[in-house]
């Protein structure tokens, strides 16, 4: 943080993030069950035990080059005839006489006896044989049986979420199958007399419930089974009946709506009465309302209304919390930057601050970021326009163009 920018009390009663992570995170653990799957259909799934490798890479010794096998002692002679030739494949078997050498291919296993394999580009072809026009050391070019894994290594950990990176791996070592945690049952429903499905004509006063809708799409990212309940009417009975209905059906309730102060009283009543469930006030903007706990049978995270916030929120806060249900433990955000800032950023010091922007590279080759306009809560088309989020400190007022900031880029999530 600059020194231009003064020091200011935090705001009393509001909670940091980093706080409510580890509240979070430190009551949840594991809720998966580990199963074992074809390795054909474990794309996305996270890994429930160490993998390690059923045979060594390279299974054998083998040429790192094209060019020709010798023994040392056999180079005192000069020029070396051509005695045979090794092909990956195709393996040299014959009898090896002493002062030859052999034509050996990339791939191909060494011959027994072979001491270095020396490339074409340091051999000169005669009549008579082959000249060697450089030094040769002993082991060159030569790949030794498992230099790369040994038999037995773990070759991924426990927790790793299977992609094209990892599976063509267990596939190379002739693994079949995986163990892998099952996908996590998370229930979802928005509150709101209001709202009506994404596709139904509106009303006068209706708005779309796209805070259901993008939660869903962020779950199925994340590997998740969703139970969708839909829209739930402000009605303290069909209300419990939806929080019961979600309760027996999922390892992680989500709602959104519902959570704000001046909101109604009865959802804290009734969750209270379902559970544990602590409301918070977080000292994050936006997204200050937030709820979570444990009903009788699943967590409970209750996310904002607004759409931006419901997304931050999700995305800071529900993400790392799947990732602890899931076994996910290789999980992690992006890295955060330093970039400069080439347009103002408008800030009242009291709360961590997650504008839009869009980072770029800029014509010096340093990493800047512009705001992506209007950051108002209600304004989700920032989300669509943006690569990262500008992340102003709690205690940070307003950033003229040129100072620098932090940003956090997205990761797949939210298209990163």
């Amino acid at each position: 943080m600059s020194s231009e920018h003064p020091q200011h009390p935090p705001v009393s009663g509001l909670l940091s993030l980093d706080d409510a992570l580890e509240k979070m995170l430190s009551q949840v653990a594991t809720q998966c069950i580990a199963t074992r799957v074809p390795l054909t259909t474990a794309a996305g799934r996270i890994t429930a035990a160490d993998v390690t490798s059923p045979v060594q890479v390279p299974p054998f010794d083998n040429s790192a080059m094209d060019g020709y096998a010798v023994r040392l002692a056999d180079l005192d002679a000069g020029v070396l005839p051509v005695a045979g030739k090794a092909f990956a494949g195709n393996p040299f078997e014959g009898e090896w006489p002493a002062n030859t050498c052999l034509r050996i291919m990339t791939g191909a296993p060494v011959p027994p006896g072979t001491e270095a394999v020396v490339m074409q580009e340091q051999a000169e072809v005669t009549e008579q044989g082959v000249r060697f026009t450089a030094p040769v050391k002993a082991g060159q070019n030569i790949r030794r049986a498992g230099e790369d894994i040994e038999q037995g290594a773990v070759v991924l950990r426990a927790g790793v979420r299977l992609g094209a990176a990892e599976l063509p791996l267990l596939a190379s070592l002739g693994v079949t199958d995986v163990a892998v945690y099952e996908p996590l049952t998370v229930a979802v429903f928005s509150t709101g007399d209001e709202l009506q499905p994404v596709g139904t004509p509106l009303q006068p006063g209706q708005i779309y419930d796209t805070n259901r809708f993008g939660v869903r799409l962020m779950l199925e990212q994340l590997g998740c089974t969703v139970v969708d309940l839909g829209i739930i009417p402000d009605d303290p009975q069909a209300l419990r009946k939806a929080f019961q209905q979600a309760d027996a059906a999922a390892d992680l309730v989500i709602s959104s709506g519902g959570v704000s102060v001046g909101e109604a009283d009865y959802t804290k009543t009734m969750l209270e009465e379902l559970g544990e469930i602590g409301f918070w006030k977080l000292a994050i903007k936006p997204g200050k309302p937030f709820a979570f706990g444990r009903l009788s049978h699943a967590w409970f995270c209750g996310l904002p209304g607004n759409p931006v916030s419901a997304a931050l929120t999700f995305y800071q806060l529900v993400q790392p919390l799947i990732a602890r249900l899931t076994g996910h433990t290789a999980w992690h955000l992006p890295p955060s930057l330093r970039a400069r800032a080439v347009t103002p950023l408008k800030k009242q010091p009291g709360r961590l601050d997650f504008q839009r922007g869009m980072a770029f590279t800029d014509e010096h080759g340093e990493l800047a970021v512009r705001t992506t306009g209007h950051q108002g809560s209600h304004v989700f088309s920032s989300f669509a326009q943006a690569n990262c989020f500008i992340v102003l400190e709690r205690d940070r007022g307003s950033v003229a163009e040129g100072e620098f900031v932090t940003v956090q880029p997205f990761n797949r999530l939210l298209g990163g």
